[in-house]
C-alpha cells in the first residue's frame, strides 16, 4: 500500500478543511513547497495535491503553489481540483503533475474521462466523493442520486489508473475511515481503489492494509496533528508489502 500525504491549497497556503467546509479551515503551512519537500525528505513516495479554490471554481487558481511544489520535490504527484477538461488536464501533465484526478467531470461528463484514460494511459484518476452514499460534486457542495459504485463500475473497463474513495462526513473530522464503504467499493471493481477520509491512526492504516485489497491511503490532518507519525506509517505499510513479497515466493 502507498501512503499518499495530502497538501490541501486554499488561497496559497497547506490546509485542511472540516468536511470539506471552506469556512472551517485550519492553516498547517503557508508554504506550499516547503511543505511538499518535508513529505518528500522523510520518505514519502508519492504526493496528493488539491487545489481547494479550483475545486469550487471549476479552474486551476493555485497554479503557483502546484508549480513550485513540483520544482521542489522528485516524486510523483496527483492532482484533484477543477479538473474539467481535456485542456486542463492536458495543462498539468505538460507541467510535470503524474496523475490528474477527475471528480464533477466523471459524473456530469464521464465520456471526457474515457477519452483522457485512452490519450493518457496510467495518468487519469476517478475520484468519488459520497455523504451518506450519495456522490457528491463541485467541491462536495452539489449531491446527486448515483451512489459510488455505480459511478465507479462506468469507468471498469476505461483503462484508469486508480479511484479515490472519499467518505465526506468523515473528511478532516479525525473519526476513522469509512472502511465498509471502501472495501465494499475495491471489491465491486477491477480498478485499484485508494481509500481517503478520516485515516487518523497506525489502526486505521492497519485495517485498510490487512483488507488486502486496498491500494493505498490519502491522510492529512492526522499527519499534520501528530496523531499519525510519518515514520511509524511508511513502515507499516511497507511491511504489507514484505508480507505480500512473502507470501508470492
Amino acid at each position: 500500500m502507498i501512503l499518499y500525504p495530502a497538501i490541501d491549497l486554499k488561497d496559497n497556503q497547506v490546509v485542511r478543511l472540516l468536511r470539506g467546509n471552506m469556512d472551517k479551515t485550519t492553516v498547517f503551512n503557508v508554504n506550499p513547497a516547503d511543505q511538499a519537500k518535508k513529505f518528500a525528505d522523510n520518505g514519502c513516495s508519492w504526493l496528493h495535491l488539491v487545489d481547494l479554490n479550483g475545486a469550487f471554481a471549476g479552474k486551476p487558481i493555485n497554479t503557483t503553489s502546484v508549480e513550485q511544489i513540483l520544482n521542489s520535490v522528485n516524486i510523483p504527484t496527483q492532482l484533484g481540483g477543477g479538473i474539467r477538461s481535456l485542456e486542463t488536464i492536458e495543462y498539468w501533465l505538460n507541467r510535470g503533475i503524474t496523475r490528474v484526478i477527475l471528480g464533477t467531470i466523471a459524473v456530469e461528463n464521464p465520456e471526457i474521462v474515457c477519452k483522457a484514460a485512452r490519450l493518457y494511459p496510467d495518468q487519469i484518476v476517478v475520484g468519488i466523493d459520497a455523504i451518506d452514499g450519495k456522490v457528491a460534486t463541485r467541491g462536495w457542495v452539489n449531491e446527486t442520486n448515483f451512489n459510488p459504485i455505480e459511478i465507479a463500475s462506468f469507468f471498469e473497463d476505461a483503462g484508469v489508473a486508480a479511484i479515490i474513495f472519499t467518505d465526506i462526513y468523515r473528511d478532516g473530522a479525525m473519526q476513522g475511515p469509512n472502511i465498509d464503504a471502501t472495501i465494499q467499493l475495491a471489491k465491486a471493481v477491477s480498478i485499484p481503489v485508494i481509500a481517503s477520509g478520516g485515516i487518523t491512526s497506525l489502526k486505521d492504516l492497519i485495517s485498510l492494509r490487512n483488507a488486502g485489497i486496498i491500494s493505498g491511503v490519502i491522510s492529512g490532518r492526522a499527519l499534520y496533528d501528530g496523531t499519525l507519525e510519518l515514520t511509524q506509517a511508511l513502515e507499516v505499510l511497507r511491511s504489507s508489502a514484505n508480507m505480500t513479497s512473502h507470501s508470492i515466493d
